[in-house]
């Protein structure tokens, strides 16, 4: 189903289609015209512009630090922004987020900025309506990266990994598409091939496992499999099988239940040993324990 949406005065500018992806993405924003204004006005006209962002909780400080434009842009160009977002269905509180996370936001033209947006969203990736106040409170900033630069050719590298049908993006996943797909993505999997596993291996577990391109080799993927291979002497035919290993925390329970296994001279398969809450994996230690000392 295609949506389209009317504009109150004018057409979105859609951004045409590039056939080639850029390799450094850039996320910028049209600046809007600053108007002249009296300076017996300029004062009160800036003190409604902080009392507006005082109500939407969005810090006028770091507002005006990292957006210098917003002190010379008229409240209506505010207003303007919160009534686009407010039409796809992002409510006040999560707009007020938004905006003090993504400052360059309350200068940006909607026509030129946020509606090609939208657009890209609804119709090419495609998510549909209901979902998409989801995609953007998930990710903000998937409203401060061109189309054409970043968002575009990311979608094209992450379908020809095999995001596509029922793998396809949604609500939960379209955030991969901020990435840079050969500055970031493509790490990512190469790393994991470096482990000895296949392309294919690799594309099956980023594809039964998404959150695995959000994760950092240095600070997550490098320290887990080192104590993997290392302290729990684990087979990679193993972390195939169950990559939700890299989501879990490695101090806070990949350690401390592996090291009351090893206290006990137990074994458990990964998945049993990470995916149940803190009081089921007591209970099974316990019951194991005790098995263990019927056996002798």
């Amino acid at each position: 189903m295609i949506i389209r949406f009317h504009l109150p005065s004018q057409t979105p500018r859609l951004i045409p289609h590039s056939s080639k992806p850029s390799k450094t993405p850039r996320c910028s924003l049209t600046p809007l015209p600053k108007p002249s204004l009296p300076n017996s006005d300029a004062g009160l006209l800036f003190r409604e512009k902080i009392i507006y962002l005082e109500n939407l909780n969005v810090n006028s400080h770091k507002a005006l630090r990292l957006n210098p434009d917003f002190r010379a842009a008229p409240l209506a160009s505010l207003i303007s922004v919160e009534r686009c977002l407010s039409s796809f269905g992002i409510g006040r509180s999560s707009l007020g987020r938004i905006l003090d996370m993504h400052p360059q936001l309350l200068t940006s033209d909607p026509h030129s900025d946020l509606y090609p947006i939208f657009d890209f969203l609804l119709n090419e990736v495609p998510v549909p309506f209901p979902d998409l106040p989801k995609s953007i409170i998930r990710c903000p900033r998937l409203l401060v990266c061109s189309v054409t630069d970043q968002l575009r050719p990311t979608l094209s590298f992450l379908r020809n990994l095999g995001f596509v049908g029922p793998h396809s993006l949604n609500c939960q996943t379209t955030l991969l598409l901020v990435s840079s797909a050969e500055g970031t993505l493509l790490p990512k999997i190469q790393y994991l091939q470096s482990l000895g596993l296949s392309y294919e291996q690799v594309v099956n577990m980023v594809i039964r496992s998404p959150g695995l391109l959000t994760f950092s080799v240095r600070n997550n993927f490098s320290p887990k499999v080192k104590y993997f291979l290392e302290e729990m002497k684990g087979d990679i035919a193993e972390l195939k099988r169950f990559p939700q290993y890299f989501s879990f925390s490695l101090e806070g329970k990949i350690k401390p239940r592996h090291r009351l296994l090893v206290e006990y001279g137990l074994t458990l398969p990964l998945s049993e040993m990470l995916k149940v809450s803190d009081g089921e994996f007591n209970a099974r230690l316990i019951e194991m324990r005790l098995r263990s000392m019927d056996g002798r």
